[in-house]
C-alpha cells in the first residue's frame, strides 16, 4: 500500500501560542515551526520567571472581561478552550500548577526553565528550523513560505509572531495591522518622583522615571491607545474623615497622622508641595488647610508623558479582528491562513491572561485546521 504523505502546516513563531498549536497538529501534520530565536524563549521571563499560565476564573465572559482589546472576540475561543482545559494540558504533560492567594496560576516548581522544557518534550514530533518568515505567497491551493534561509511548501500557514514581530508578510497579504503600541508598561511622568523612588501605595509604585506597579499596568494597558501627554488621579486613603482625625489627634504633627495612612516620605512629599510645615500640630490645621490636604491625597494629580520599559510589556496592536473568524481563527481575506496569540490585535491585563490568550486561540487555531483536512 502506498504511504499516505501527510498535509505540511508552517507555523510562523515557536513562542507560547506556536508550539501550543504544533503540539494538538503534530499527530496528524507534518509540522514545522520556524522562529530566529530559540523555541519557547519569551517564555522564560513571565510571571517574573515562575511563569504565570494562568488566571483562575471559569467564567469565560468573565475571563474575557480581562481583555482591553479582542474580549467579545474571545467569547467562542474561551467557550472551546478556557481555564480548565489549560490546566489539564499542562497536568497531561507533566507540569503541576497551584492557584496562589490572587488567583494566578503557576507551576508547583515555580519555574518558567521546567515548564518550557517539558513542552519542548512534548513537541517530539515537530521540527523547528530557526529561521525568519520574510514572505507568504497565497498560491490558491497552498502556499510559499519565503525565509531568509530558503522556500517552502505549505497545505497551510499559522502566523503567531507575537506582537513585537515585523507584520509585513500579512500586510503584503492584504491584512489591516492596527499599529502595535505598548501596553503593561511603566508611565513616564512630568514629575519628578526621585525623591520617591521605591515607594508604593495602592499598586502604584515610584520610580525615577515617573511610576510603575500592578495598577500602573493596568492603566497603561487601558490607556494605550491613548495620546500623550494625560492625566491622571489617584485616590490614596480612600474613605476618611480628615476633621475628625484632627480632632482626634491635636498634638500628633500632620505628618505622623497622614503616615498612618500613607508612607511617610510620601506624606512629606506632599505637605512640602502644599507649602505645609509637616511638624505643625494637628489642632492648628485650619479648614483651609485640611481641605487641600484632603485634596491632594484623594486626587493625587500625575501626568504621564510617554511609557517606558517594565512589567510584561504586551502590545496593543496587530491584525484587525474584524478579519479574522472568532471561531477558527482563519483569515477572512486568506483560505487556509491562520492566527493565534500576540499578534492579533487582543492583550490582556497582567495575571496569566496573555498566555491564556496565546493557548486558546493556539487550540482554536490547530481545530479548525484539523476540522478543515478531516471533514470529508
Amino acid at each position: 500500500m502506498a504511504q499516505e504523505l501527510k498535509s505540511k502546516v508552517v507555523i510562523a513563531g515557536g513562542g507560547p501560542a506556536g508550539c501550543m498549536c504544533a503540539y494538538f497538529l503534530q499527530k496528524n501534520f507534518d509540522v514545522t515551526v520556524f522562529d530566529k530565536k530559540s523555541p519557547l524563549k519569551t517564555l522564560l521571563p513571565t510571571g517574573g520567571g515562575r511563569c504565570n499560565l494562568a488566571h483562575a476564573e471559569y467564567d469565560f465572559r468573565e475571563l474575557a472581561s480581562n481583555y482591553p482589546r479582542g474580549e467579545k472576540f474571545l467569547y467562542s475561543v474561551f467557550s472551546k478552550f478556557s481555564t480548565s482545559e489549560t490546566i489539564e494540558f499542562f497536568e497531561k504533560i507533566g507540569v503541576k500548577t497551584y492557584i496562589q492567594d490572587d488567583m494566578r496560576i503557576f507551576p508547583v516548581s515555580n519555574s518558567s526553565a521546567e515548564v518550557r522544557e517539558k513542552f519542548l518534550n512534548s513537541l517530539k514530533k515537530v521540527k523547528f528550523i530557526k529561521e525568519e518568515v520574510l514572505k507568504v505567497n497565497n498560491k490558491g491551493a497552498g502556499f510559499s513560505v519565503i525565509t531568509n534561509g530558503g522556500e517552502y511548501n505549505a497545505d497551510y500557514v499559522i502566523i503567531s509572531t507575537g506582537g513585537h514581530a515585523g507584520y509585513e508578510p500579512l500586510k503584503m497579504l492584504g491584512h489591516n495591522i492596527i499599529g502595535p503600541k505598548p501596553a503593561l508598561v511603566g508611565l513616564k511622568t512630568k514629575e519628578d518622583f526621585s525623591n520617591l523612588a521605591g515607594v508604593s501605595i495602592k499598586g502604584v509604585l515610584f520610580t525615577h522615571k515617573g511610576i510603575s506597579g500592578p495598577e500602573v499596568y493596568k492603566i497603561s494597558s487601558l490607556k494605550a491607545r491613548d495620546d500623550f501627554p494625560y492625566k491622571l488621579n489617584f485616590n490614596f486613603i480612600g474613605d476618611i474623615d480628615m476633621q475628625s482625625e484632627l480632632n482626634s489627634n491635636p498634638h500628633k504633627s500632620i505628618k505622623n497622622l497622614l503616615s498612618d495612612y500613607v508612607p511617610k516620605s510620601f506624606a512629606l512629599y506632599c505637605l512640602k508641595g502644599l507649602k505645609i510645615n509637616p511638624d505643625e500640630k494637628c489642632h492648628l490645621i485650619n479648614g483651609k488647610t485640611r481641605d487641600m490636604i484632603l485634596n491632594r491625597l484623594l486626587n493625587f494629580e500625575v501626568t504621564v508623558t510617554g511609557v517606558f520599559p517594565d512589567g510584561e510589556v504586551v502590545t496593543s496592536g496587530g491584525v484587525d479582528l474584524r478579519e479574522i473568524n472568532p471561531k477558527t481563527m482563519e483569515s477572512k481575506l486568506v483560505n487556509g491562513l491562520y492566527f493565534c496569540g500576540e499578534v492579533m490585535d487582543i492583550d490582556g491585563f497582567c495575571g496569566g491572561f496573555n498566555l491564556q490568550n496565546c493557548w486558546s486561540t493556539a487550540y482554536c487555531a490547530s481545530q479548525a485546521v484539523l476540522d478543515r483536512e478531516f471533514s470529508f
